[in-house]
């Protein structure tokens, strides 16, 4: 095992330490023999070796939880840590109904998020496998076929259009060779790539022209790659290996957290006095022990988990049916709370397709026999059409097999020119299609209007004026020049590529979506601003944007934003509606610069170099055929490529969080107003003001009356903009509207005691009654900032759960279980005493929330 582990030692330090060079400017023999291997490529042996030292060709990935491991992680809540400490006490104090009643709250509350999300999670399993599982090797002087986890540094791939570039390599020959990098980059248009740059001088090339990455792929033709990279040291790996960290909190998660605590510490504060008051004041510490355990199950909100997974399932069924598939649940309610979503521009805004948008002659305007000349360019070349070619072919079917074939000349990445040559009108004719500085060169003449003009020195700038204007314009443009050259000749080269006459001009594009405009439009009414982060051209990304609504006027570039400080990042990022020239961490930068100034961040994208920004938004959204590292770290997927559908999932999100936000402001309000009037009764009454089954029964009911809460309507007024999670203004309106209630409490006990001269069970009984109305029934208030009924109507359901409950507690004194329960029968008169109380109750709430709201504000 030692001898096994030096001789490893050793193949590390022949291996690892020499490839550590410049791969894209080394020479190819010189990146091979730095690597120990060769155009025949390594021997199997060799190959072993390397695979024990660098482990599988395989990118880091999070580890997925098991189904066990998920469902466990439910019960870890501080929310439900605390429901089950208190289902154990009520448990031991012998209520076991109020336990049951418990338990079977925390059951179906984390299974109905276990079960939504584990399902989910199923739809997406596969996600970052590798679409191409197998790579053409060659091994010992043969070609193979082999799982890409096998391959290792040093082994030689063969590469051909539409292969996954499955590992980072360094090109050591190559044959007219294009690189789709948009998944990477960004950018819409293939790259070419080359064996060497030194023969490229003059030539404006990128530094890494010279490697193709893992995750990208082939457009168009040949080439033999060096392996000089696996696995996670690639940069498809170092992106995923940074998304293993584990999944930022999001606001709707610090929402919840906050909310959570800010009731539990109220609780433990409140119920700590009222054990403190009953022990001291009726000298018998187990029934104050017990009664104070009885109220802190009741004043806990353990309906929040269940009412927030309804609400949440709710919504993700009603994006299930815009064929979204929700992820993770909160993302629900980001969407709502969203107020910017910034997106990548290619395959989000744009089509992901190159098409032909303009053919014209020189003087821009549309000539159909510029198409003409450059189809039957594409028609006839014989090599391997790239998407160009194919662009021009799709655009129009013309009827060119009334011209022969005489002879082509191939296109070379050297003079960037394919040139073809058929019969013509009775003579030989030489058509030309390429970059137009190349063209131009070769270009004595230009065709207009159907007259042919010499180029003179004066008339080159204006020429050139052309291409830069639709270049400015965001296009990809080719030119088409021809000439005739007799029917004697039969054989030609690229010195014939001369004296030709400039035809005029193909402009290509990666168009937006047609739903795009609409899409940015319909957001932006509801206070959501679309900010375009990409890393393609400025050029390319200012029609885009323009096209699809948004303000490019100002575009600021990646470099542009390195030396900033976050705080300056941040300025600039709220004032900024396009970025471009972005890697992948200049996209994550922005976006958390954005969280940091109070912004709820949405992010759609598709590509590789999108996983990162993806994963650190409040709400990741990609598209069902972007690359699989992006679908694992987005939130949503849409499966269909709708842009629209955005809209439906922001009012969803804000459907759903407006749903919550009425049970948290109800909880919260009645249990600060329940944790006073126990604290004040426990001070005057000289018996317990409830018996803590009948707390705990008191709690049951009203929280079965709440279940309705996910099936209500909300107001229109509520949708117009987004929700963020406010706990100050939830701490503002418990602290308001919950002392209302512990009013009529008071006035309850008033009554009760100085009037009614009520024994202790009487005395339970009719607040048991009068508690349980205002609470049930004060969802009505709380639910709209609307008068309500009136201006706003609440569901079928919840409004027959109030009733229900009310007429429920109505029978229960008089039920055969009232005994049991510790009831007596009221007296006939309470009853239209006690319908006063609650009526009063209702409109004292309505009018203090109209106070709120008017200085406030409802959100």
């Amino acid at each position: 095992m030692r001898k096994h582990f030096f001789r490893l030692s050793k193949v590390a330090r022949k291996v690892v330490e020499p490839i550590q060079i410049d791969f894209a400017s080394a020479s190819a023999d010189r990146v091979l023999s730095k690597l120990k291997s060769s155009p025949k490529g390594l021997g199997d042996a060799e190959a072993r070796k390397r695979f024990v030292l660098y482990g599988p060709n395989e990118s880091s990935k999070q580890r997925r939880k098991s189904a066990l491991e998920q469902l466990f992680s439910k019960f870890l809540k501080p929310l439900i840590i605390v429901l089950i400490i208190d289902g154990a006490f009520a448990w031991y104090i012998g209520e076991v109904l109020g336990a049951s009643f418990i338990l079977g709250m925390i059951l179906v509350s984390v299974f109905i998020s276990f079960i939504q999300e584990y399902r989910s999670s199923r739809e997406v399993e596969g996600l970052l496998a590798m679409v191409h599982t197998v790579a053409t090797v060659i091994r010992g002087g043969k070609e193979k076929e082999i799982h890409l986890r096998n391959l290792v540094p040093g082994d030689v791939v063969k590469l051909c259009a539409g292969d996954i570039i499955p590992a980072d390599v360094r090109l050591i020959s190559c044959k007219d060779l294009f690189i789709n990098q948009a998944a990477l980059t960004g950018e819409s248009f293939p790259v070419e790539k080359f064996a060497e740059l030194n023969h490229l001088a003059g030539r404006e090339t990128s530094p890494d022209a010279t490697l193709a990455y893992m995750g990208t792929s082939v457009s168009s033709g040949t080439a033999l790659g060096l392996v000089i990279k696996t696995g996670t040291s690639t940069r498809f790996g170092e992106i995923a290996r940074d998304l293993s960290i584990g999944e930022p909190e999001t606001s709707f998660d610090k929402g919840i957290r906050e909310f959570t605590w800010l009731m539990i510490r109220a609780m433990v504060v409140l119920v700590l006095v009222i054990f403190l008051i009953n022990a001291l004041f009726k000298h018998d510490v187990l029934e104050a022990f017990l009664f104070s355990l009885a109220v802190a199950v009741g004043l806990t909100p353990e309906m929040l988990p269940t009412i927030v997974a309804m609400n949440l399932t709710k919504g993700a069924l009603f994006m299930a049916k815009k064929k979204v598939i929700v992820k993770r649940l909160a993302a629900i309610q980001n969407f709502g709370a969203m107020d910017i979503l910034c997106t990548d521009k290619t395959g989000t805004l744009t089509l992901d397709n190159v098409v032909l948008v303009r053919h014209s002659a020189v003087d821009g305007k549309e000539d159909e026999d510029v198409l003409r000349h450059a189809y039957i360019n594409s028609y006839y070349q014989t090599g391997l059409k790239n998407l160009l070619d194919r662009a021009i072919l799709k655009y129009e079917k013309l009827m060119v097999k009334q011209y022969k074939k005489v002879d082509e000349v191939p296109f070379d990445f050297s003079r960037r020119i394919m040139s073809v040559i058929v019969e013509f009108d009775h003579t030989h004719r030489l058509i030309a299609k390429g970059a137009p500085e190349e063209i131009l060169k070769r270009c004595t003449q230009y065709e207009l209007d159907g007259k042919v003009i010499n180029i003179t020195s004066h008339l080159v700038p204006n020429l050139r004026a052309q291409i830069e204007a639709l270049n400015a314009d965001g296009f990809r443009v080719l030119a088409v020049a021809y000439k005739d050259v007799g029917m004697a000749k039969k054989i030609f080269s690229k010195e014939d590529e001369s004296d030709l006459i400039l035809k005029g001009y193909v402009a290509f594009l990666d168009p937006p979506k047609p739903s795009a405009d609409k899409a940015i439009l319909s957001l932006e009414h509801l206070g959501v601003r679309v900010k375009v982060l990409t890393g393609d051209t400025p050029v390319v990304t200012r029609k885009i944007c323009t096209d699809v609504g948004l303000d490019a006027s100002k575009i600021v570039i990646g470099d542009e934003i390195e030396s900033l400080s976050e705080e300056a990042l941040g300025e600039l990022a709220e004032k900024t509606t396009v970025f471009a020239r972005l890697s992948p961490l200049q996209k994550e930068r922005i976006i958390q610069a954005l969280k940091k100034k109070g912004h709820t961040v949405g992010y759609l994208g598709d590509g590789i170099n999108d996983a990162p920004p993806l994963k650190a938004a409040d709400i990741g959204i990609s598209v069902n055929n972007g690359v699989d590292i992006a679908k694992e770290s987005a939130d949503l997927i849409l499966l269909e490529k709708n842009l629209l559908v955005l809209h439906d999932g922001v009012m969803e999100g804000r459907k759903t969080f407006g749903n919550i936000l009425k049970y948290v402001r109800m909880g919260a309000s009645s249990n600060l107003g329940n944790m006073i009037s126990m604290t004040g009764a426990s001070l005057f009454l000289p018996f317990l003001p409830m018996l803590p089954i009948q707390v705990l029964l008191n709690n049951f009911l009203y929280d079965i009356s709440q279940m309705a809460i996910p099936t209500d309507r909300v107001d229109e007024d509520f949708l117009t903009k987004s929700k963020p999670w406010n706990i100050a203004s939830i701490k503002r309106f418990m602290l308001l509207i919950g002392p209302v209630s512990s009013v009529f409490d008071f006035l309850t006990f008033g009554i009760l005691f100085f009037l009614f001269h009520s024994s202790a069970p009487l005395f339970q009984t009719c607040w048991f009654l009068e508690s349980l109305f205002t609470q049930t029934l004060v969802i009505h208030v709380i639910r709209t900032a609307k008068r309500p009924f009136m201006d706003s109507k609440p569901s079928r359901f919840l409004l027959g759960t109030s009733i229900g409950i009310c007429l429920l507690a109505l029978y229960l004194p008089f039920s055969p279980f009232a005994t049991a329960l510790g009831f007596v029968h009221p007296s006939i008169i309470w009853f239209p005493v006690l319908g006063l109380i609650v009526f009063f109750y209702l409109i004292c709430a309505q009018l203090a929330k109209q106070l709120f709201i008017r200085r406030y504000g409802y959100e």
